[in-house]
């Protein structure tokens, strides 16, 4: 789950936190023209739960800020299956760039 953590808030509410800056692909996403802050990493997670993982659709809400990503809610399998898929694009440049082009191809806008 590294570079992400799950955390409980309170009794049965859970948020997924990213300190944005933080990862191993920071540099590739500054090359494919983005910033690596909350907002992008936000646009990576709808694009994994639309193209990978649409089980996980309205599961849970998004909160992101510039330092950082954050998704929350009472779903923490949920939670814990985002993380999952999160934090293999947040550790492999390579996997970075493809979801990013095809998030382009397919139209996605980052919101960074």
């Amino acid at each position: 789950m590294h570079p992400l953590r799950l955390i409980e808030s309170t009794p049965g509410k859970y948020a997924l936190l990213l300190d944005a800056g933080t990862t191993q692909v920071d540099n590739v996403i500054e090359e494919l023209g983005h910033e690596p802050n909350g907002y992008f990493w936000e646009g990576v997670a709808q694009v994994l739960v639309s193209v990978e993982a649409p089980a996980l659709e309205g599961r849970f809400s998004y909160d992101p800020e510039g330092s950082m990503f954050c998704a929350y809610g009472t779903d923490r399998s949920a939670l814990e299956e985002l993380a999952t898929r999160m934090a293999t694009i947040a550790t492999d440049a390579d996997r970075m760039r493809q979801l990013v082009a095809a998030a382009k191809a397919d139209g996605f806008e980052f919101d960074d």
